[in-house]
């Protein structure tokens, strides 16, 4: 590799960093290159960029972004993956991986400059994606318009039903 496409790789890897809200740093060692496909392709649907890249590339590359203090970490061989929009759809896909590969291992992260350990990526799989919170977020918004319907059908129903009891006890007098 020439310096000319390491300074690509660098300002292509400084870009998408600048633009994630968090980067996690995995093992990739005794991944096959089927094994590494499948986890690349899950990536991709959860609009995650998953790029193995050397050591100084991705030091240099992430140095002037707000994960900068990985870079201090890197050792052997390993993967950066960035994420944009949900950070917990990152850390999902990276988690449920891990559960099913055991040769593959979350090393570290980092989630708007803040340092995370493997445990800390893990944690935040747990939560709730950004989906499910807005879907929450909107069944509650919803929920006081509709009980507030319902306590007006009621007593319209109640109404209803004592007049219609009225008007039978009429007829039948």
């Amino acid at each position: 590799m020439n310096r000319q496409e390491k300074a690509q790789i660098i300002e292509q890897l400084n870009e998408k960093a600048a633009r994630a809200s968090i980067a996690v740093v995995t093992d990739f060692k005794s991944l096959s290159v089927e094994e590494l496909t499948v986890l690349r392709s899950k990536c991709f649907e959860a609009g995650v960029d998953y790029q193995v890249v050397k050591n100084t590339l991705a030091r240099l590359a992430l140095k002037d972004t707000d994960h900068g203090g990985l870079s201090e970490h890197f050792k052997e061989n390993c993967a950066v993956a960035l994420g944009y929009e949900d950070p917990v759809a990152l850390a999902k896909v990276l988690a449920d991986f891990d559960k099913e590969n055991k040769k593959f291992s979350i090393r570290f992260g980092s989630l708007e400059g803040k340092f995370l350990d493997n445990d800390g990526v893990k944690e935040l799989a747990k939560m709730p994606s950004k989906p499910e919170l807005l879907s929450s977020v909107l069944g509650t918004m919803q929920a006081v318009p509709r009980n507030f319907v319902c306590l007006f059908a009621n007593i319209e129903r109640k109404f209803l039903y004592a007049l219609t009891a009225i008007k039978e006890q009429k007829e039948a007098a």
